[in-house]
């Protein structure tokens, strides 16, 4: 998601160490950054943050980390988590290659892959958060029992990461080609997601995880 440029975001950014990790401060160190010893989720690409800061409202026995690279969007999820008090999640403004920087291995109990970019062309394939590298990354940091979540509204991309999951060895636990159609009482929408079903477009959700 590209927003315009902030000047000060850098700077706010880093006037909350407490929240927000700009530069490996917390490497290998994130459950010592939380106040509770709880499960780890993570958000990889956070979008403006609803989806992220009401899972932490919903459930305050998990602690859940943002990851988003672009620091003028990391700046609208941070003032959500100021504004909701959220004690329960933290917040990384790098890219999601350095997931194994921060996280020891089997560490972390799920990961949600939001609306991510599609990288439609195909020189662009290994961008995508469910190429071969980035499943690789997940699978080190998840444990065993871990799973990954993922939604989107662009077809194409869901039958990428189907093919680019299975041919990783992965297995599916759940997966549903109109969310929307009987949508869960439990699902936290996206502004994407808001967005998108709001234009007709179909909404894709799977549950995946790494077989042990």
């Amino acid at each position: 998601m590209r927003m315009r440029n902030k000047p000060w975001a850098d700077d706010f950014l880093s006037s909350h160490p407490n929240i927000v990790d700009v530069d490996l401060n917390h490497q290998y160190k994130m459950a010592e950054w939380f106040d509770k010893d709880q499960p780890i989720h993570i958000e990889v690409g956070t979008g403006m943050g609803r989806f992220i800061t009401e899972t932490a409202k919903a459930n305050p026995e998990i602690n859940y980390v943002a990851i988003e690279k672009d620091k003028n969007v990391m700046v609208r999820v941070l003032e959500k988590v100021k504004e909701l008090e959220l004690d329960n999640i933290k917040l990384i403004n790098q890219d999601a290659k350095l997931l194994k920087e921060y996280f020891v291995e089997n560490e972390v109990s799920r990961i949600y892959l939001n609306f991510s970019d599609p990288w439609p062309k195909t020189r662009h394939a290994k961008r995508r958060l469910t190429y071969s590298t980035f499943l690789d990354i997940y699978q080190h940091i998840l444990k065993d029992n871990g799973q990954i979540h993922f939604k989107t509204d662009n077809q194409k991309l869901f039958e990428y990461s189907l093919e680019s999951m299975s041919q990783f060895g992965m297995s599916f636990d759940y997966i549903n080609l109109n969310l929307h159609e009987n949508e869960p009482e439990d699902n936290i929408r996206t502004e994407y997601e808001d967005k998108f079903s709001t234009r007709g477009f179909r909404i894709y959700r799977m549950e995946a995880s790494f077989k042990s």
